[in-house]
């Protein structure tokens, strides 16, 4: 352990994986507690975040669950008050909740727009604005928000898109407001990573993902978690509104899938 965030507290959204396998938001709560910090995991579903707390705690580290829409306002601001009342304040927010929507443009739904944006946008909002007043109160903070490289270049899923394009717009605008109140914001754009939320594309297509970007390997959530840890330790104390892409060099390609 390298302790790049002992003595911080983190509350990490989405932090149960949806099935067999690792997810994003599970890897890095995981990554956070090895680090030091101790960890609230909030999810929607209470037993999925249990798990992940379960696997910190087999490993020696702190943790604790918790659960939360975090398409409600109300339940934000539960899960911070959560995190102090737990561990006595708040240094790290992050914001990894998303679904998907493979629909494009026409095929939407205004519904599905609907759905799309309260899980993947508006839960950013509502989330760090419950953070920021506990934030302050510990001297500042470090917030990151989970977008991807389909809020980067074209793509077909529009909704999801449109969102994910949504949280770049959104972290940019926190961190100027943000930033002489020391709290730092930033966002991560995972490439075509390999998790429970895209298992049942098959392996097929799992194969053409690998091979799509130039460094030919799968990305996983540990390589996103590992970004996060990067975003939320002291190493990024000048780094606040950058989107920091993680996805094998995929997305400065012409290649398609």
């Amino acid at each position: 352990m390298a302790d790049r965030l002992k003595g911080k507290v983190a509350i990490v959204t989405g932090a149960g994986s949806r099935g067999p396998g690792l997810g994003n938001g599970k890897a890095t709560a995981i990554l956070f507690a090895r680090e030091g910090a101790r960890v609230l995991c909030v999810d929607h579903m209470l037993d999925r975040a249990e798990a992940t707390v379960a696997q910190i705690a087999a490993e020696g580290g702190t943790a604790a669950a918790c659960a939360a829409d975090v398409t409600s306002a109300a339940d934000c601001r539960a899960m911070v008050q959560a995190a102090v009342k737990r561990f006595g304040g708040l240094d790290i927010l992050h914001n990894n909740v998303g679904i998907e929507s493979r629909k494009t443009l026409m095929e939407t739904t205004e519904a599905e727009w609907d759905r799309v944006m309260a899980v993947d946008l508006k839960s950013m909002l509502l989330a760090t604005q419950a953070a920021v007043p506990a934030m302050l109160d510990r001297g500042g903070g470090a917030i990151t928000c989970i977008s991807s490289v389909a809020g980067l270049r074209a793509h077909g899923r529009t909704a999801y898109a449109a969102a994910k394009a949504g949280v770049i717009g959104f972290v940019m605008t926190a961190a100027e407001q943000l930033g002489p109140q020391g709290i730092r914001v930033n966002a991560i754009a995972p490439g075509m990573v390999w998790t429970p939320m895209v298992a049942d594309l098959g392996e097929e297509l799992r194969e053409k993902r690998r091979l799509s970007s130039p460094l030919g390997t799968e990305g996983t959530a540990w390589d996103v978690a590992w970004a996060a840890v990067y975003l939320a330790s002291d190493e990024a104390r000048w780094v606040t509104g950058h989107t920091l892409v993680v996805d094998g060099g995929r997305s400065i390609t012409t290649r398609g899938v």
